[in-house]
């Protein structure tokens, strides 16, 4: 009879302990899905700003076709990634093409002390530091959530549930690990 009850009593415990582990990894994939969810916030208000800007410039520099185009293009591609890696490439393709578009305003004087142009460069700065925050809390999420199921006990749960590895959201491209100069 108590060798019953001490195996109950196991039973029970491996099932809560479980439970617990099972929890701790749905909270985890959750505050990861999250944290995706605050960078792409923070790169819809990066999109959002982009149409202004060209339009301002383009007062000024309508004869900079090329340039407009190359930023509506990456601006477009950046809004259809779906994965990290995908929108991290395509992130580095628009940052590069907004560089080129802020050489383009720097010929311009009288672009440089329009007020609306210059609040749209604080304001894209602004969001700038907004995305490398975002970023930075995303991929501090899929560090800890990667290490939760690849580590005993999570390893045990999380393949027969479904957990799986996600992505940083990393620069691959060593061109756009350099930061966009942006002159105001």
């Amino acid at each position: 009879m108590i060798w019953i009850i001490i195996v109950l009593a196991v039973l029970v415990v491996i099932a809560v302990v479980l439970v617990l582990l099972y929890n701790n990894l749905v909270r985890l994939r959750n505050r990861v899905d999250n944290a995706w969810a605050q960078v792409e916030v923070q790169l819809k208000r990066r999109w959002d700003l982009i149409p202004n800007l060209v339009e301002t410039v383009k007062g000024y520099a309508s004869h900079e076709r090329e340039t407009f185009e190359a930023v509506t293009a990456a601006r477009a591609n950046a809004q259809q990634a779906r994965t990290p890696a995908d929108t991290a490439s395509a992130e580095g393709i628009l940052g590069a093409a907004l560089g080129r578009l802020f050489a383009v305003a720097e010929a311009y004087p009288e672009l440089q002390a329009d007020e609306n142009f210059r609040q749209l460069q604080t304001e894209l700065a602004e969001t700038e530091n907004r995305v490398a925050v975002a970023r930075q809390v995303y991929n501090d999420s899929v560090l800890t959530y990667n290490n939760a199921i690849q580590t005993f006990p999570g390893l045990v749960i999380a393949g027969p549930f479904g957990f799986s590895i996600r992505e940083f959201f990393e620069v691959e491209e060593e061109a756009q690990r350099e930061v966009p100069v942006v002159d105001f």
